[in-house]
C-alpha cells in the first residue's frame, strides 16, 4: 500500500496535457501541416508537457487507422523532442486496440491512452483482461481512461487496484466525477491521476492527482498549468483564484461537444482547425458567440494575435 501526495506523486506525463483536436482541410482531409503547427503552439506557447493525439477530441471515431498513424508521426516529428506524445488507441475490440497500440509504438510515441471499451459493456473481469492484454503487447507506459458517461461502465476501484500491479499501467485519466472512488485508488496504489474534466482539476488535485488531460487547455494552458503548480507548491489561494477565473471556460467549452467549440475558437484566433467530421457539426454563430463570452469571462478573449 502506498499513499501519494500532490507534492511528491509521480508525474509520468508531466502536469499539463491537452487532448489535441485534429486539424482538417476544407474538404475534410487531414491537415498534417496544420497538426504540426497546432502541436507546436500547444507545447511552445501553451506550455503543455504532453499532447494526446487521436483521442475523442481528435475525432478518433471518424479517422482511419492510416490517418491515425500519419497524425502520430507528424506530431512526434514536430514536438517529440520537447514534449511527450501519447496516442489514443482505445476501442471496444481488444485485438484492434492492440493493433493500434503497436502501430503507435512504431510511430515513436511516448505513451498510450486506453479508454474503457464502450457500448458492449464488458464485465470488470473483461476490463481487467482487456487493459492487461494491451499493456502486455507493448513496451510503453499506459494511461487508463475512466469515463463511464461515454463508455457506459466505470472501471471499478478493485479493478484499478489490480491493474496498478502491471508495471506499464502507470496513470489514469479520471472523468468519473467520483472523488471518493478516486481517493480510494490513490490511497491504495501508485497510479498517477490526471483529471479528465477540466472543472474538476483542482478538486482532484486536492485528493492527490498530479495534473489534467484537458480540452479547454487549447486556450487556458498557461493559466491552468500555473493553477496546478500553485497547488503543488502549497499556494492554495492562488490555485483557487485561477480555478474560479477559468471556470467559465472550463465549463463553457463543453456546452457543445468539446471538439466543436475548440475548433471554432482556434479558427477565431487564426490557428489550424478546419471543420469537424460528421456526425459532428460545426459550431453555429450563436454557439460561437457564447464561446466568445465564456472566453471573455475567463479573461482570455478570442482575438487574432492572442495566440501568437
Amino acid at each position: 500500500m502506498c499513499m501519494t501526495h500532490a507534492t511528491d506523486a509521480p508525474r509520468p506525463f508531466g502536469r499539463l496535457i491537452t487532448a489535441m483536436v485534429t486539424p482538417m482541410r476544407d474538404d475534410g482531409a487531414l491537415d498534417l501541416d496544420g497538426a504540426a503547427r497546432l502541436a507546436a503552439h500547444l507545447v511552445d506557447d501553451q506550455h503543455n508537457d504532453t499532447l494526446v493525439i487521436n483521442g475523442t477530441a481528435g475525432e478518433s471515431p471518424t479517422t482511419t487507422d492510416a490517418e491515425k498513424e500519419s497524425l502520430l508521426r507528424t506530431v512526434v516529428e514536430a514536438v517529440g523532442d520537447r514534449a511527450r506524445v501519447v496516442a489514443g488507441v482505445g476501442t471496444n475490440d481488444t485485438h484492434h486496440t492492440i493493433e493500434l497500440a503497436r502501430a503507435a509504438e512504431k510511430a515513436g510515441v511516448h505513451g498510450l491512452l486506453v479508454v474503457t471499451p464502450y457500448y458492449n459493456k464488458p464485465p470488470q473481469s473483461g476490463l481487467l483482461r482487456h487493459f492487461t492484454a494491451v499493456a502486455d503487447a507493448v513496451g510503453l507506459p499506459v494511461m487508463l481512461y475512466d469515463i463511464p458517461h461515454r463508455s457506459g461502465i466505470p472501471i471499478a476501484t478493485e479493478t484499478l487496484v489490480r491493474l496498478a500491479e502491471h508495471e506499464r499501467i502507470v496513470a489514469v485519466k479520471d472523468a468519473k466525477g467520483d472523488l471518493t472512488a478516486s481517493s480510494w485508488v490513490l490511497k491504495r496504489t501508485d497510479l498517477a491521476y490526471y483529471s479528465g474534466e477540466d472543472s474538476l482539476t483542482l478538486p482532484l488535485l486536492s485528493v492527490g492527482a498530479v495534473g489534467v488531460v484537458g480540452t479547454s487547455t487549447h486556450f487556458t494552458g498557461v493559466l491552468t498549468k500555473l493553477m496546478i503548480e500553485a497547488h503543488a507548491n502549497g499556494d492554495v489561494a492562488t490555485a483557487l483564484d485561477l480555478h474560479r477565473r477559468l471556470l467559465p471556460l472550463f465549463v463553457g467549452i463543453f456546452r457543445s461537444p468539446g471538439t466543436i467549440l475548440v475548433k471554432a475558437g482556434l479558427k477565431e484566433i487564426g490557428l489550424p482547425a478546419g471543420p469537424v467530421r460528421s456526425p459532428l457539426v460545426d459550431a453555429t454563430e450563436a454557439e460561437l458567440e457564447q464561446l466568445r463570452a465564456d472566453c471573455a469571462d475567463a479573461g482570455l478573449p478570442l482575438e487574432r494575435g492572442v495566440a501568437a
